[in-house]
């Protein structure tokens, strides 16, 4: 990696008439950029993807050792991706995985989420037995399984719930009503909660809210947000999550995992498709495969000739 560092640094010297400052600044970014691929044990610029950006973006934002302002992060974006660029005009690579992050304002709006192995230890670490254990079990499972908003999972009632179809019912924004599918193990755990302990938190309350709190009341945002935090706390996860983290968790792992990017929107409840859109991360490669398959001419030889 390093002499492709180089040749880029090289490359600046001779066609670029920047100032000492800035080369400097480029060789830091670059070296800051390569001790994290090899902490990741990446050993080629080639295996970098948008997870590996993701991360590395988010280490920017929220190391504590390193933290850098907005202006750095923008930066230090604008030097990777031109040092992607030197790569696919020198180099042949094909992918430059800075091109999407243009600056720090669309940075921002980059949606934070739980990668699967993060999610899977958050889920696993809700002990059924302690008390609370079934609610918080069914809240994060639902959260997860449903891309649900937090006023959206704490307006729930529990005649919004089809155990037998499997589906629930949600008033979103606008008042716009959407059904969406669940699975086995979300069933599983509704079930368990409202038979066991959701009865015992009600005690002498009466509502239809599926989620309560201690003394039996509708749990609210803020209530949702301390759960979590607890949760939290219990694993080795050292990023802050909050509830909307589990709905962008919940439309990037679908769409990583092929789903169609409008029936995503439907299930998330977006107006626009280009609301949905900031979920997507898509390979050049695995859209150019894609659409080598699906053309009908794309496999038709050139007889212009």
């Amino acid at each position: 990696m390093e002499r492709y560092q180089q040749g880029f640094l090289n490359y600046l010297k001779t066609k670029r008439s920047g100032s000492t400052n800035t080369y400097k600044a480029y060789l830091n970014d670059l070296d800051r950029f390569i001790m994290f691929l090899k902490s990741e044990g990446i050993t080629d610029f080639d295996g970098v993807d948008r997870i590996v950006v993701g991360n590395y973006l988010r280490k920017l934002r929220n190391d504590p050792n390193r933290k850098l302002s907005d202006k750095s992060v923008a930066r230090h974006v604008s030097t990777l991706r031109s040092f992607y660029r030197y790569l696919i005009e020198f180099y042949d690579f094909k992918i430059n995985p800075f091109e999407y992050v243009h600056s720090t304002k669309s940075y921002r709006k980059l949606p934070e989420f739980l990668f699967y192995e993060e999610m899977e230890e958050l889920l696993n670490s809700i002990d059924t037995n302690e008390k609370f254990g079934l609610r918080n079990k069914a809240l994060f499972e639902l959260l997860y399984a449903c891309g649900l908003r937090v006023s959206e999972v704490v307006d729930l009632k529990i005649n919004d719930i089809d155990f037998y179809e499997m589906i629930i019912r949600v008033l979103g924004k606008g008042d716009k009503q959407r059904m969406i599918p669940f699975y086995p193990l979300v069933k599983d755990a509704l079930q368990s909660y409202i038979d066991n302990e959701r009865k015992v938190l009600m005690d002498a309350k009466i509502h239809d809210y599926l989620f309560v709190n201690k003394n039996g009341d509708k749990l609210t945002p803020r209530g949702v947000q301390l759960i979590i935090d607890k949760q939290v706390s219990k694993t080795n996860l050292k990023i802050k999550v909050h509830p909307h983290m589990f709905r962008h968790t919940f439309a990037t792992h679908l769409l990583d995992n092929g789903a169609d990017l409008r029936m995503v929107q439907e299930l998330l409840g977006h107006e626009f498709l280009t609301t949905t859109q900031i979920y997507t991360h898509i390979s050049a490669d695995r859209l150019k495969s894609t659409y080598n398959l699906a053309h009908p001419r794309s496999k038709k030889e050139n007889d212009d000739e």
